[in-house]
């Protein structure tokens, strides 16, 4: 039985899904089902995601999408940081944080902050190894 939304109303992907970001969404829904969904009562409990998946998602370039490379992002646009955020919503794992850390802190930074700044917090951002 369908549990996911877009499975239940039988929705067809958007046009934008059909290129890389697409495939973004894909590893970002495999990503969020094999290493957040088991764990995710066990970080509610704790009310905190462990490092190591932080890190995880960082090395697998869920990290900053948007962020410009030369700071340690993938460059890409806000349509890359929507496909992780709708990949989080479809697995159910919203808890996480990576809206937030991904759409709200890095940017306030990357456009706010000085180049000492942004050299300093963004590349750890980017690698999980700061949280936002």
């Amino acid at each position: 039985m369908a549990t996911n939304p877009a499975e239940v109303l039988a929705l067809p992907k958007p046009a934008w899904a059909a290129d890389e970001v697409g495939m973004l969404y894909d590893m970002a829904h495999r990503f969020m089902s094999e290493e957040i969904a088991p764990r995710y009562d066990e970080f509610e409990m704790n009310e905190m995601v462990d490092r190591e998946c932080w890190l995880k998602a960082g090395a697998a370039g869920l990290l900053c999408a948007s962020m410009p490379e030369e700071y340690g992002g993938s460059g890409g646009t806000f349509a890359h940081e929507s496909a992780i955020i709708e990949a989080i919503g479809h697995v159910g794992v919203d808890g996480f944080g990576i809206g937030l850390h991904n759409s709200i802190v890095a940017p306030y930074i990357l456009h706010y902050g000085s180049e000492e700044q942004k050299k300093r917090w963004l590349p750890k951002l980017a690698t999980g190894e700061l949280i936002g």
